[in-house]
């Protein structure tokens, strides 16, 4: 039942991201989208850490239940970086917008390490988890140095 549930978020979060860039009557609202989408994944994944960290006790289930979060989320953001969206309350670089081969990549490396993320999780394995966790945030912290201001 897990598996079907987590399917179905999955394919949701990956339909999601097709309306998303013509969703979008202003920037400011691409802004907000993809700010909102950031938030929750930073939540979910921050969960994680304290776990990950010692500072609250592992907890299987929830890891993998916010894995699973941070999985579909991973996913959203990315349309919302479309032309004209480079100005406004955004801490995202212009390099973001003069290097797009350079950013997609650093995505797709992204949601490559959630998706191991995602699979360590269900291992129940704590150690596992450390290891998946530690990749996928030195993926993150890459992207935001070159990509994310402020």
């Amino acid at each position: 039942m897990k598996t079907i549930a987590s399917l179905i978020l999955a394919l949701f979060a990956a339909l999601a991201t097709f309306p998303a860039s013509a969703q979008f009557a202003k920037a400011e609202d691409a802004i907000k989208y993809r700010r909102a989408t950031m938030s929750v994944l930073s939540t979910h994944f921050f969960r994680l850490a304290n776990m990950v960290n010692g500072r609250q006790p592992y907890d299987a289930k929830a890891a993998v239940e916010n894995a699973d979060i941070v999985l579909a989320m991973a996913k959203l953001p990315w349309p919302a970086f479309a032309a004209g969206t480079d100005k406004g309350e955004t801490r995202a670089k212009p390099s973001i917008w003069t290097q797009q081969p350079k950013f997609a990549d650093s995505s797709e490396k992204m949601i490559a390490q959630v998706i191991k993320l995602d699979a360590a999780a269900r291992t129940g394995n704590l150690d596992n988890l450390k290891v998946a966790f530690r990749a996928t945030s030195g993926t993150c912290q890459s992207c935001h140095d070159a990509f994310r201001g402020r």
